[in-house]
C-alpha cells in the first residue's frame, strides 16, 4: 500500500483554532495570551489547549480513580509537534506524558497523567502509513481494531492481540499488551520490528533489533520511562477466515490449570485462556475458553482437539465465528457497559503475574477474600502462557516454564470513596501475598507505586533500567504518573 489510510481523527489545524499560550518559567503557570515575564512555546502544527475541558479530560483514565490535573495538553498535528514540546519541556522543567485517548487511556491508577505539567493527546496522530505481507507501519495512536480493519482484508493480522481491541497500539507496546496467543507468539511487544520514538532528549529516533538497539529494547514495556513511541513497524501473519471457540467447565482448580498448562505445551489450538465463574449460588467454577483457527473447507476435528482434557462431561461447546468477529468479540458487551454508564464507573483493577508452580495457592487465596458481591459479573481472567515466549526485558514476568496471567476485572459499584478504597486495600493484600509467591504485577492496574517498590519489581534488571533511564531522560522528563523516579 503506497498511500497512507486516511487517520482515525482529522487534522487539527483545519479543525480548530491554533491556541496561543505562554508559560511562566518562574510562577510555574500558563496564560492564553503573551505577557511580560512569560515565554512563547514553539510554533506547532497541532495545538496546545489551556482550557479546563481538556485539562480536566487529561485528568481521567479507565480507572476514574486517580486525578491529576496538567497544566496544558498537546494536540499534535505532526511528530515534530512532540520532539518540540518535549524539548520545551525538557528546558523548563516540566513532565511530560503522551496519553492514548484523553478520558479513555486504559490504564486504571494515573499512569498516563501528569500533575501541573503536559499530557500529549497521541489518539491525534492516527495514520495507517502502509500495509505489506509481513508488517504495518502505523502512527502510535491508530487502534488495534483500525489497524485489523485493514488488514484482515488481505488475510492478515498480528500474531497476538489483547481482548479489548480499542485501545492505541503505542499505549500496550508501553507496558506489553497480553492475550491468548501470548502462549505462542509473545506479547504484542514481542511482535514489533521497528519503533519510532522520541527520547526525553528529544531526540526522534527509529530503533529496532539491529539499530539502537538499547533504546529498541528500553522502550518496548518501558512504561514510557525512555521515550514517547510515535510510530510502530508492527508483525504480521496470514490467519484463515474462520475461528470455532471451544468452552468447557471445571470443577477442580488444579485440573484446570493442569489442562491449561498442556494445551500451552502442545500447541493444538490457537487461543488458550481460562477465566473464574460465579454463579448465583456464589458457587464458583473454572472456564476454559480455547480457540482453533480454520479455513471452512476443512473445519477442525473436535474430538481430537478436546481429546484428554479433564473437564465436566457435557460442558463443552463450539461456535464458529469469522475471525474478525471472534477478535472484536468484546464489541457488544463493551457498547453496552457504556450505555448502562458502567464504563465511568471507578475500576479497581488488579492484573498479575503468578508463577505455575504457586498458581493454584494464589488464586484460591485471591478467591477465598473475594466475595462474590465483590465481583458481581465482572470477568475474572486466569490463562496460561510461557515466559521464554517474551524478550522485552523490562516486562517482568515470573521465573519459569509457564506463569498464569490472574486479573480481577472489578467495576467499583457503588463508585463510593468508601467502596474504592476497600477495594485497592484488597489489592495491596493479594499483592503483598504475591510477592512472597515469586509473582510480579503487571502494571496497567494497581502494582508498585513508589521508586523502592519499583527496584524490588525489577529486581535484577533494575541497574539497567536505571542506566537507560540517565540515557534517554536524564531530567526525569516523561511519564512521572508511574512512581518510578522520585
Amino acid at each position: 500500500m503506497s498511500n497512507p489510510i486516511l487517520p482515525r481523527r482529522t487534522v487539527f489545524r483545519g479543525a480548530l483554532l491554533a491556541a496561543a499560550a505562554a508559560f511562566n518559567p518562574v510562577g510555574r503557570s500558563w496564560a492564553s495570551e503573551t505577557r511580560p515575564g512569560f515565554i512563547s512555546p514553539p510554533p506547532l502544527d497541532g495545538q496546545l489547549l489551556l482550557d479546563d475541558a481538556a485539562r480536566t479530560a487529561a485528568a481521567e483514565d479507565y480507572g476514574h480513580i486517580v486525578h491529576h490535573r496538567p497544566w496544558a495538553v498537546l494536540v499534535p498535528g505532526s511528530v515534530n509537534d512532540i520532539v518540540k514540546m518535549v524539548r520545551f519541556a525538557r528546558s523548563h522543567g516540566l513532565r511530560i506524558a503522551g496519553s492514548s485517548a484523553l478520558g479513555d487511556s486504559h490504564s486504571t491508577q494515573g499512569q498516563a497523567q501528569v500533575a501541573a505539567g503536559i499530557v500529549i493527546d497521541m489518539s491525534a496522530l492516527s495514520t495507517l502509513h502502509s500495509i505489506d505481507a509481513t508488517s504495518a507501519w502505523v502512527d502510535a495512536g491508530v487502534q488495534w481494531l483500525q489497524l485489523l480493519n485493514a488488514t484482515v482484508l488481505q488475510g492478515k493480522s498480528p500474531p497476538t492481540l489483547t481482548d479489548y481491541l480499542e485501545l492505541s497500539i503505542g499505549g500496550t507496546l508501553s507496558v506489553g499488551g497480553i492475550g491468548g496467543q501470548a502462549f505462542r507468539s509473545g506479547l504484542q511487544v514481542d511482535n514489533v520490528l521497528e519503533l519510532e520514538v522520541v527520547t526525553g532528549r528529544g531526540d526522534l529516533v527509529r530503533c529496532s533489533p539491529t539499530s539502537h538497539k538499547m533504546l529498541f529494547d528500553s522502550v518496548r514495556g518501558g512504561l514510557g520511562q525512555f521515550g514517547i513511541i510515535v510510530r510502530a513497524r508492527i508483525r504480521l501473519v496470514a490467519v484463515p477466515s474462520h475461528a470455532r471457540t471451544y468452552t468447557a467447565l471445571y470443577n477442580s482448580l488444579p485440573a484446570f490449570l493442569a489442562d491449561q498448562k498442556s494445551l500451552t505445551d502442545d500447541g493444538r489450538f490457537d487461543y488458550v485462556e481460562g477465566s473464574v465463574v460465579t454463579a448465583a449460588d456464589g458457587s464458583r467454577s473454572f472456564q476454559l475458553e480455547t480457540v482453533r483457527y480454520f479455513d471452512p473447507r476443512a473445519p477442525p476435528d473436535d474430538a481430537a482437539l478436546l481429546a484428554g482434557l479433564a473437564f465436566q462431561p457435557g460442558t463443552a461447546r463450539a461456535t464458529d465465528t469469522s475471525y474478525f468477529d471472534f477478535v472484536n468479540r468484546l464489541a457488544p458487551l463493551v457498547a453496552f457497559l457504556k450505555a448502562q454508564g458502567l464504563w465511568s464507573l471507578p475500576h479497581p483493577w488488579l492484573n498479575v503475574f503468578v508463577p505455575q508452580a504457586r498458581a493454584a495457592t494464589f488464586v484460591q487465596y485471591v478467591l477465598d477474600n473475594t466475595p462474590p458481591e465483590e465481583i458481581g459479573e465482572d470477568p475474572v481472567l486466569l490463562y496460561a502462557f510461557r515466559p521464554s515466549r517474551l524478550t522485552a526485558p523490562f516486562v517482568r514476568v515470573p521465573l519459569g516454564s509457564h506463569a498464569f496471567l490472574f486479573s480481577l476485572l472489578r467495576t467499583a459499584n457503588p463508585g463510593t470513596p468508601g467502596n474504592v478504597a476497600a477495594l485497592l486495600a484488597k489489592n495491596q493484600l493479594f499483592l503483598d501475598k504475591l510477592k512472597q509467591l515469586g509473582g510480579k504485577a503487571y502494571p496497567i492496574s494497581s502494582g508498585p507505586r513508589t521508586p523502592a517498590e519499583w527496584r524490588q519489581h525489577f529486581g535484577v534488571r533494575w541497574p539497567w533500567f536505571a542506566i537507560a533511564k540517565r540515557a534517554f531522560d536524564p531530567d526525569n522528563v516523561l511519564t512521572p504518573g508511574q512512581g518510578i523516579f522520585a
